[in-house]
């Protein structure tokens, strides 16, 4: 067979010219990233210093959980959105100008330079804050196991709670309540965090709590009883709220992220704009 017209009729592949050098601007990235970092950490201190970056109330602070979460998850937003924008922006102004490219591409790879840029701020950020947690975990790790070590010189004894330990030494004498010696406000706290961590305080324990406060104030048993009810229904109502704050906190925390990335991808777009308006 004849293949001298089936091999004049092939395809002719064109070829391509490839670029020499990859397309990414790492000195820009770098760059960018430096900025973005930079603005959190002066953002951060900014709202430690006017008290907007913790969820932790001071003495003499009577705001809710809500509120604290609320204001801490604006300044979140504020630090994130502004370190994003500025670092995509100085990203996309810094890049090299890419010659004979479709301005389809040059959107992509400006767009893209600005997530990289957040990318790698982010990363950063997550080291080092994971760096100086992980560092106070080994410390306290350490100075655990050398008093454990030195405790296990006199004995061996397991683990056990301070709560345990307090339900071994408990009297029904009122003489005993009344002692001055009785730490009372330790038992009670520590039977409102057993409460707390269990759920709710077992009859036992508030009968006997509301025992020891009778013996010790003077009120009567129904009154002792419902001040303690009274105390742990507000004392876990607020630790509900706590909690919900926290989680409600984390959940806008990841949500400003993302939206800080798109906000470092529009930013280094407007700058590699601006960028190639001006060679």
């Amino acid at each position: 067979m004849d293949t001298s017209y089936t091999e004049a009729r092939a395809p002719v592949v064109n070829q391509v010219n490839e670029a020499s050098k990859s397309a990414v601007s790492w000195a820009a990235i770098f760059a960018g990233t430096a900025v973005a970092i930079s603005i959190s950490v002066v953002l951060v201190v900014l709202g430690s210093g006017l008290g907007l970056a913790s969820l932790t109330p001071s003495a003499r602070s009577v705001a809710s959980p809500g509120s604290l979460a609320a204001l801490a998850t604006v300044w979140i937003v504020i630090v994130q959105w502004l370190s994003a924008a500025c670092g995509g922006y100085v990203t996309g102004r810094l890049r090299t100008r890419w010659v004979g490219t479709h301005t389809h591409e040059i959107f992509f790879r400006d767009t893209a330079h600005g997530l990289v840029t957040w990318a790698v701020a982010t990363a950063i950020v997550a080291m080092v804050v994971g760096s100086a947690a992980s560092g106070g975990i080994r410390a306290a790790t350490t100075m655990g196991s050398a008093a454990a070590q030195g405790a296990a010189g006199n004995a061996q004894v397991g683990s056990v709670a301070p709560y345990e330990v307090d339900t071994l030494f408990r009297t029904t004498s009122s003489r005993d309540a009344e002692s001055p010696a009785r730490d009372g406000r330790g038992e009670a706290t520590r039977i409102l965090t057993k409460g707390l961590s269990a759920g709710d305080v077992p009859d036992t324990d508030r009968s006997y709590l509301a025992a020891l406060i009778a013996a010790q104030t003077g009120i009567s048993q129904a009154d002792a009883q419902k001040r303690v009810d009274d105390t742990f229904a507000r004392v876990r109502q607020e630790a509900e709220a706590a909690r919900k704050a926290a989680a409600t906190t984390s959940l806008l925390t990841a949500l400003a992220m993302m939206i800080g990335a798109f906000v470092a991808c529009v930013a280094a777009a407007l700058g590699g704009h601006e960028r190639d308006r001006h060679p």
